[in-house]
């Protein structure tokens, strides 16, 4: 793996995005399936790692990952530096209530969801995708985990809350248990279209026609509830490095599919909590060497790879990441189970 480079995304990476776009599922990713729409992004981004004012909040950021051995970009991920900063996040959050009767001896503890916008502000990470032929290994840990590290390095960019969606359940025609029971009654249109209008923007404006009162789930179709904060098949290998990380999946779901939302403290996850700094020497000190993800984490500049690293890093490992000697690089371990 020691050909896979993250780095940000480029104008000549739009056929790559077109091509991943494309080829994820309908209605599940963060990635518009439109190239007009993939070039703004990139030129959002580009912008976004450009900049040297302040932060507004407003910055998108896109990552590609790219096969240099076969030169080819094979996966994607982002960071919404604000959730919700042109309008309110909104999610469904868990809550149980309890109704007792002490004429009956009846006590009964019920899940509800409420619909709250609890995460607006927080960090959103955004826009995963990983050609399959990358999955077993720990090519979705470097996707994934090294946009810690860059927030981490830019903490005066992000918020110091952490947030994630996960697709929820739909069927073979792209329909979801949990829209049926739930959206479509008060939006009235089927899932694919809802998600079609939606195209990446705000779900404010539907989150208007949902009911403010809390929605009992023992109301809903049985399979609403099944439904209910359980994953799509594509999005079990992110959310399982998400997992890894720390992050909570219980608090929230998606108000369109019911799917996973889950929210930490940056300072409490995995890779900001072991990361620490090494320096790069022409003739590295081997020792303590392990696999981790070795990032250059300066905006303009930044790239992460896989590497053995020890005490320090050697000169040809810092040039992959474009590091000289004498210059401080980040690096967090990897999880042992999923090193090369």
């Amino acid at each position: 793996m020691n050909h896979l480079l993250l780095r940000p995304v480029a104008e000549a990476d739009l056929p790559a995005l077109v091509r991943m776009a494309a080829a994820s599922a309908d209605g599940i990713s963060s990635l518009p399936n439109d190239a007009a729409k993939l070039a703004a992004r990139i030129a959002a981004s580009l912008q976004a790692f450009a900049s040297l004012d302040d932060a507004s909040g407003e910055e998108t950021y896109l990552f590609v990952l790219e096969d240099l051995a076969a030169g080819r970009v094979v996966g994607c991920s982002g960071i919404a530096a604000s959730a919700g900063f042109f309008d309110r996040f909104y999610s469904y959050r868990n809550e149980f209530v309890v109704h007792a009767s002490a004429a009956l001896g009846v006590s009964q503890r019920m899940h509800t969801l409420h619909l709250c916008h609890d995460l607006t502000g927080a960090t959103l990470l955004t826009s995963f995708y990983l050609d399959p032929g990358y999955e077993h290994g720990p090519a979705a840990q470097l996707l994934s985990r090294a946009r810690l590290l860059f927030i981490r390095a830019h903490a005066e960019r992000f918020s110091e809350r952490i947030a994630a969606e996960s697709p929820g359940i739909t069927d073979a025609a792209g329909q979801s248990p949990f829209w049926d029971a739930v959206g479509r009654r008060f939006f009235g249109m089927d899932y694919p279209q809802a998600e079609l209008i939606v195209g990446g923007r705000s779900k404010a404006f539907i989150a208007d026609l949902m009911p403010p009162s809390p929605i009992y789930v023992a109301l809903l179709p049985e399979a609403a509830q099944w439904a209910l904060g359980q994953l799509h098949p594509v999005g079990e290998l992110p959310f399982s490095v998400l997992q890894d990380e720390g992050f909570d999946a219980d608090s929230y779901v998606d108000i369109f599919d019911g799917g996973p939302t889950v929210d930490a403290p940056l300072a409490s996850l995995r890779s900001v909590r072991l990361a620490r700094e090494v320096v790069v020497a022409a003739e590295a000190d081997a020792r303590g060497r392990e696999w981790a993800l070795l990032a250059c984490t300066e905006r303009a500049r930044f790239r992460a790879v896989l590497a053995e690293v020890g005490n320090e890093v050697d000169a040809g490992t810092a040039a992959r990441v474009g590091a000289h000697p004498g210059e401080r690089l980040v690096m967090t371990p990897l999880q042992t189970e999923m090193a090369p």
